[in-house]
């Protein structure tokens, strides 16, 4: 019925197919005459070790593995060994696989199973235990479980849970299986043998033990359907109407369940041989059901003698069949069957509806089909397989009869096509047959050639490089369309604003603020078709909101693709989100909307303290906070006022389960989850600033899927096209649960499910916002299978938070409901030990692993460091294990889920037991593998065993310990991958792929943090897509989800793996490398550089012995001596006293300087010898026993930066930036002018002989950084990186010249050509300036010092220095001021007042009005400016703070919205300890967002600029996009 639309499908598909690499992946026709076929002969027998590792529970126990060794024994002598946690007893059966996730307890009791040794891909089993059997339904039914026992003979696992978690968990897994006399194997590779399932077909195999042996039993030859059918007709639901009699050929009660309680019929269950035309019990029927079971259909003789028999009868009777019912009824209409090659046993089969074409994700068992050539007349296919087109039902044209090969009713699994039972109940009832028609949108083309697509600006806290990744991908798709591109992003350092960079650039970027009215105006001027806002986070959905309410879209005929903005503003506004879901009859936590504070605390009162009060249209939670009275609530809801006109006020469930689910729709109806996700913190805290779990582990198939079905049924209620989030608090007593939001756009967890799943989230909806649908998009991993399909896992992501708060003086380090990290880590492992101990050495490459070191806080009691979430609390969680705390103790304080507490109890349990080991040598294979599996690092077995990193590696070498490498392939090895996205691990025991050879390993920039940032992603993309240009294979090593550096076919091989010496070496020997670049990702790979070179590893480019002598701040400090480079004067401490003496005699201020570190780690300015003592110390501790230099600090002076690429010490190419801030400003924190517009010739003359001397010192072959400071001509330099550094991004795209690809034709030892760089001919100015987030930060003071602060960086062009610094403050969300407020003015000294008068004086010019602070009003009253005298708040002040009586208090008044700029320079070097006023103030401004200056350079260029650029001009000034600028079209444009 759905003609052409699905032959189109379908044929496309199977061109797919055909061209398939490899064609074994597919399930073939297996000849009737070999039904029952023995086990493929193999070249050779092979015997797989076990896996030693074992979870610890025990004080008493070792890291020996003591239980019983078992095998899994294949025909021809093909063996698994493992390790027994079920029934001492030998048994054989067929060996089948698994990939559900969940559902262990169902699946093991599905009749259909029957003779089956089982095999779950999903490696970690046992987590929530088994129910009690005796707990019954409303039927009388066991109310867990399937059937009246176990079916399966065998269980094979990865890694068995000896700990379960759940409520209602009755006992554990091994224990049932003992009852049930099931033998179980855990420790084995079960990637491995699914993968050889895949390959030879269904295995017969045995599980045996010492001394118990059994033979070879193919189970298909045994009419295994009448071991498991009912004995006698039993009657559910009696006068109940319409009556249904079931072949029970090993019905699953959940089939009655749905028949009886759902739909209300009296169901009488028949054995599958009950002789329906004789029908000796005289059972009425006005419909017949077939059931489910396991085996071959032809055994069912007498079944399909009764559906044969049925058939021929008039009036006709309605027959549905499930499963081995759909086989019958085809057998019985004539049709034939056979064996597939390995069966389709999983929860995420994809089936298309042949009458809708609308694809189904189903949960199957079977391992026979329908061949559908063989259907005789009047039949029709009624469901098709997406995946290998195989017969997923069947459909008589006219008679009521129809079946489907695979579950309605789950259990486990999906139960997306439950309607069925409906349809079939309809039928017999006879009610009116419902026509099914396709829609007609289904045949309308989105006519769009042109699209604007809207970035989400400068990285901050809740919008970060996650955005740059969807936008990439939304590129790539939509050029692959052949569409024109248009962006708005004024983010610099993004790969998505990036050209020439493969086929994925936008035709056209422009470099402004995401506004509503600057996108606005680029509509005007380029008329695009239709607009995506869908891919900038928060601030891009906001300007589409913005622009649809303001008839922007519609006045100039703009189709916005995808989700519909009715629907994002259902999703945004609380109220209509909250009648939304009360529609379809869901609920989200109970709350409020409010409009004023008045309005939230009568809404709080309501509801009772503790309350959550929300921002509504807020991005990561900005703006909210708990409030446990009303003191407290009105002064969060102030602060979330600030940054919306409507809060939210939520019911607090602190300590529910928070679960996230992904969710893809397309505009045909087709609906997935691609990944669901656990937080390991309860609810309460922010899910960005929590440790995530992918997929959940601690849920039970019924919440799992009930909370799947919540999300499917919302998402297409709101009319959702692409992807979205929907987030959960789920009750750990019950089932119970609420909606807490749903995000309809791409999210940061979007990102991170992309990378965790490998399913390209941005991309397919990007296509789908296009209108294309799931069925036809391939699946960009698998390069064969639908994009209609929901990932099956076969290991365990852990995503960890990174956190950046001890840079911050006085900065909350409580965790909340609004979100402080500034980035992520994404660890992978096959078990959930192995991953969060990656992570934690992700987070801090200082760290060995996950131990109970760490920072107590001192205003915390020990019990409250488990009860309050901070960014320490899994440290403290840990200290509290090995102190002896019982996990019982931890959950009542923490209520972390006990199943996570016992696996990190493990970890401790395992330490102990290694440092009880004499030493390193005691340590043999088994044990050390043990370790490895359990996620130890080489360095933390060192620490324990009081040896080193070198020697631990040298014992794993000799004892042949290796990690193996492991493909996400999307579908847990049931189909080849054909791609290469990687992860090492220890537990398996062979890898998924040979070495690639010769391959280039680029090292990644790990976890965005404060100092390392997009920017390294943009260099390290920029040096892989110029290695395979080239023509080299590209292997790039990262851990951060964010990044595009980490997208699926950025590179020829990923690894998803931690940037550590171990690891990159591991790596590096397994692929037999060609070379290493460490000079693209910050600051991470550089500090490995010479340890890996020292190993042997050929790093390219400079040499690590030079990169050695730069960041030893001693070495490269002597250098610059060596060399008659000036520099401020030195020394390299040795003691304390030394230092103080130094500076005594160069006098205050003083800078320290630690060397290899990121971002002015620890550096500090000190101007009193109390500071100096303090800096040094915290100096000493970063520096981690590398040197520490003091140096004179010098004030008044410019800062310039260089930045180059350079060849055997000689440069190619340079650029020369300028700073508007004087030095002392961290150059990540300053903002940039290129070209430089107010630096001498001469001085320009001189850094470029200081940098071509360094050059040449330090001979250096790739890119390079060099800052300098300038005062009347005299050049000192302040240091030297050998690496990109994060100006790389702003030089290349101002000058139109990727440094980083020169770099890396360099560092390949390739002939360079220069770039023609000439500055006279740039009649442009770019401007970088430094995006903060401040706001989100609680208690830090938001000043600028020599450590960096900013998250992230915007940069926008313009005809003058004035016009780039306007645009580009506003792309910083900084607010210019307007006339009708005021301009509160602070100086904390008298040369900044007399500095910054003259600026003073054009503000009053051009019409601002000033109030200020008492000793700042005063002064400038005295040279003729106007000022309101307001008083400072009250606190530990500094300078002069006259109390004025009748004077308004500044916070007061900043609180009350009378001022929209506040420009306060606090002392430059003085480090405040004390809570002064000034710092009050600050905190103040920025809570109640309100622009903030503090320094006076800024505000000078501020006023300039504002005197300058009229509002009328820069808003009719059309805008100008940056290839406009290159061109000569520019000077056209403007």
């Amino acid at each position: 019925t759905c003609g052409s639309l699905i032959s189109f499908k379908i044929s496309a598909r199977k061109t797919l197919l055909q061209s398939e690499l490899f064609s074994g992946s597919f399930q073939h026709f297996t000849h009737s005459s070999q039904r029952h076929p023995k086990l493929i002969e193999m070249s050779s027998s092979k015997s797989y070790p076990s896996i030693p590792y074992k979870q610890l529970i025990d004080e008493s126990e070792t890291l020996d593995n003591t239980d019983k060794p078992g095998q899994l024994v294949l025909r021809d002598g093909v063996t698994f060994n493992g390790y027994s946690f079920g029934a001492d007893k030998a048994m054989a059966g067929e060996v089948v696989f698994y990939t559900g996730m969940v559902g262990y307890p169902e699946a093991l009791t599905d009749p259909s199973y029957r003779g089956q040794i089982l095999v779950l891909t999903f490696p970690l089993v046992g987590n929530y235990g088994v129910p009690n059997k005796d707990d019954k339904d409303s039927l009388n039914l066991p109310a867990y479980f399937e059937s009246y026992g176990v079916h399966i003979t065998g269980l094979v696992i990865s890694n068995y849970s000896r700990v379960h978690s759940h409520w209602n968990g009755f006992k554990s897994l091994g224990d049932w299986l003992k009852e049930n006399d099931v033998p179980a194997l855990y420790g084995v590779d079960t990637r491995a043998l699914t993968k050889l399932i895949r390959m030879e077909g269904s295995l017969l195999g045995k599980i045996e033990f010492e001394k118990k042996t059994v033979e070879f039993s193919n189970p298909n030859e045994r009419n295994l359907v009448a071991e498991v059918t009912v004995k006698e007709t039993r009657i559910f639901g009696k006068g109940n109407n319409p009556k249904i009699l079931a072949f029970d050929c090993g019905i699953k009660y959940n089939i009655i369940r749905h028949l009886v309680r759902d739909c209300k019929v009296q169901l009488s269950v028949v054995s599958f041989d009950y002789d329906l035309e004789k029908n000796p019990e005289l059972i009425e029927y006005d419909g017949v059901f077939v059931s489910n079971g396991p085996g071959d259909p032809i055994l069912c003789g007498a079944t399909i003698q009764s559906l044969k028999w049925l058939m021929s009868k008039t009036p006709c009777v309605p027959i549905f069949g499930i499963c081995l019912g759909n086989q019958l009824l085809a057998l019985a209409a004539g049709a034939s069957t056979y064996k597939m090659k390995f069966g389709n046993r999983g929860m995420n089969q994809p089936a298309i509806d042949m009458r809708t074409s609308q694809c189904y994700i189903t949960p199957q068992n079977h391992g026979y089909a329908v061949d559908t050539k063989t259907l005789p007349d009047g039949w029709k296919t009624f469901f098709l397989n997406a995946n290998d087109f195989s017969n997923e039902g069947i459909i008589h044209q006219t008679k009521p009869w129809m079946s489907v090969q695979f579950h309605p009713e789950a259990s486990g699994g999906p139960m997306d096509t439950a309607f069925l039972f409906k349809e079939f109940i309809g039928a017999v009832r006879g009610d009116n047959h419902r026509l099914t028609l396709l829609e007609p949108h289904l045949f309308e083309t989105k006519m769009v050639k042109k699209i604007l697509l809207l970035g989400s600006g400068g990285l901050s806290i809740g919008q970060a490089g996650e955005f740059d990744y969807s936008g990439s991908q939304a590129i790539k798709a939509l050029k692959e369309e052949g569409l024109e591109v248009v962006l708005i992003n004024p983010n610099i350092a993004t790969v998505q604003t990036s050209k020439n960079l493969g086929g994925a650039s936008p035709d056209r970027t422009y470099f402004l603020p995401v506004k509503p009215d600057v996108a606005e105006e680029v509509i005007k001027k380029e008329r695009p078709d239709g607009i995506m806002v869908s891919m900038g986070g928060q601030t891009a959905l906001n300007v589409g909101v913005a622009l649809h309410r303001s008839g922007v879209l519609e006045k100039y005929n703009v189709k916005v693709l995808g989700t519909p903005i009715s629907s994002i503003i259902a999703t945004e506004d609380r109220e209509q989100f909250a009648q939304a879901l009360n529609t379809i009859g869901e609920k989200m936590a109970q709350s409020y909307c409010a409009v004023s504070i008045e309005e939230g605390l009568i809404a709080a009162k309501k509801l009772g303290f503790p309350v959550l009060i929300r921002a509504a249209y807020a991005l990561g939670g900005l703006g909210s906070g708990f409030a446990d009275n009303e003191e407290e609530f009105v002064t969060t809801a102030r602060k979330a006022f600030s940054s919306s006109n409507q809060i939210i006020i939520d019911q607090d469930l602190r300590g529910w389960k928070e679960v996230e689910y992904e969710v893809v729709r397309d505009d045909r109806d087709n609906c997935i989850t691609v990944c669901n996700m656990e937080n390991f913190d309860p609810l309460g805290v922010h899910t960005g600033d929590s440790i995530v779990i992918a997929p959940s582990q601690t849920l039970s198939n019924s919440e799992y899927f009930k909370l799947r079905e919540t999300a499917i049924k919302v998402v297409k209620h709101l009319g959702i096209v692409g992807e979205c989030n929907i987030q959960y608090a789920l009750n750990p007593e019950n089932e119970e649960y609420c909606i807490i939001e749903v995000n309809a756009r791409l999210s940061r967890s979007s990102a991170l499910a992309s990378k965790a799943t490998g399913y390209p989230l941005a991309y397919v909806a990007a296509k789908l916002a296009l209108g294309k649908d799931l069925v036809s998009i391939r699946n960009s991993v698998t390069k064969s299978t639908t994009a209609c399909f929901e990932p099956s896992l076969d290991y365990c992501v852990v995503k960890m938070p990174r956190w950046d708060l001890k840079k911050f003086s006085r900065v909350s380090t409580r965790l909340g409901s609004s979100m402080t990290s500034v980035g992520e880590v994404m660890a992978i492992g096959r078990n959930f030990e192995e991953a969060i101990q990656k992570a934690v050495r992700m987070v801090d490459s200082s760290s060995t692993g996950l131990c109970g070191e760490w920072s107590m806080d001192p205003t915390l009691s020990h019990d409250d460091q488990l009860k309050i979430p901070t960014d320490q609390r899994l440290f403290a969680v840990m200290a509290s294990l090995e102190e002896g705390k019982s996990v019982e103790y931890i959950h009542n304080l923490s209520k972390i889920d006990k199943w996570f507490l016992a696996k990190l109890r493990c970890l401790v349990l395992m330490e102990r037991a290694l440092q009880a080991k004499p030493g390193l040598h005691s340590l043999d294979e088994r044990q050390l593998k043990s370790l490895k599996c359990a996620g130890f690092s080489d360095m933390q077995i060192a620490k324990y065993t009081k040896s080193t990193e070198l020697e631990v590696r040298a014992k794993r070498k000799k004892l042949s310990v290796f990690p193996f490498v492991k493909q996400i392939d999307t579908l847990a090895a049931e189909f080849p991958a054909a791609t290469n996205y990687l992860y090492m691990t220890y537990n398996a025991v062979e890898s998924d792929i040979v070495p690639e050879k010769q391959g280039i390993m680029v090292l990644g920039c790990g976890a965005y943090c404060i100092g390392s940032s997009v920017e390294f992603d943009w260099c390290a993309v920029s040096c892989v897509r110029q290695l395979r240009s080239v023509g080299y294979k590209a292997i790039v090593v990262n851990f951060n989800p964010e990044t595009v550096s980490t997208d699926y076919d950025e590179s020829d091989r990923l690894y998803f793996e931690e940037l550590s010496f171990e690891r990159v070496m591991d790596i590096y020997e397994w692929e037999e490398s060609g070379g290493i670049v460490i000079s693209v990702g910050g600051q991470i790979p550089q500090n490995i550089a010479l340890p890996l070179h020292t190993a042997g590893a050929n790093i390219l480019g400079t040499h690590p012995d030079d990169i050695d002598r730069a960041e030893d701040r001693d070495k490269f400090s002597a250098m610059l001596d060596s060399i008659g480079v000036d520099q401020p004067e030195w020394s390299s401490l040795t003691s304390i006293e030394e230092a103080l003496a130094f500076a005594e005699r160069v006098e205050f201020p003083c800078l320290v300087r630690p060397s290899f570190v990121l971002s002015g780690a620890a550096m500090a300015v000190a101007s009193t010898k109390k500071e100096l003592t303090e800096f040094l110390k915290n100096a000493g501790e970063v520096a981690n026993d590398k040197p520490v230099v003091i140096s004179k600090f010098i004030t008044n002076a410019k800062e310039i930066e260089f930045d180059g690429v350079s060849q055997e010490g000689n440069i190619v190419n340079y650029a020369i930036s300028e700073h508007v801030e004087n030095a002392g400003v961290h150059s990540g924190d300053a903002t940039l002018l290129l070209p430089a517009q107010k630096v001498w010739v001469e001085t320009i003359r001189r850094v470029k002989r200081v940098a071509s001397a360094i050059c040449r010192a330090l001979n250096i072959s790739g890119p390079f950084n060099i800052q300098l400071m300038a005062r009347e001509n005299e050049i000192k330099v302040i240091e030297c990186n050998l690496r990109a550094s994060r100006t790389f991004p702003f030089i290349s795209k101002t000058l139109d010249a990727n440094f980083i690809s020169l770099a890396t034709k360099v560092m390949l030892g390739m002939p360079v050509k220069p770039f023609r760089i000439s500055l006279l001919d740039i009649d442009y100015v770019a401007v970088k300036a430094p995006m903060f987030s401040f706001t989100r930060l609680r208690g830090a003071d938001p000043t600028l010092g020599v450590e960096m602060a900013s998250t992230g960086e915007v940069a926008c062009f313009g005809r003058d220095s004035y016009e780039a610094f306007l645009q580009a403050m506003r792309a910083t969300n900084f607010n210019l001021p307007s006339k009708d407020k005021e301009i509160l003015i602070s100086f904390a000294e008298e040369k900044i007042r007399a500095e910054f008068l003259p600026w003073a004086h054009e503000l009053i010019n051009i019409g601002y009005k000033f109030c200020g602070t008492s000793g700042t009003a005063a002064y400038y009253q005295e040279h003729g400016i106007a000022v309101k005298v307001v008083n400072k708040p009250y606190g530990t002040t500094y300078g002069d703070n006259t109390f004025v009586e009748g004077a308004p208090m500044a916070d007061e008044y900043l609180k009350n919205g009378l001022v929209d700029l506040v420009i306060n320079i606090p002392e430059g070097t003085k480090r405040e300890d004390e809570i002064t006023s000034g710092y009050l103030m600050r905190r103040t401004t920025v809570d109640y967002g309100v622009g903030l200056i503090t320094n006076v350079k800024c505000a000078a260029l501020l006023v300039d600029s504002l005197r300058r650029q009229k509002d009328s001009v820069i808003r009719h000034r059309p805008p100008v996009c940056i290839e406009e600028y290159y061109g000569s079209s520019y000077k056209d444009a403007v």
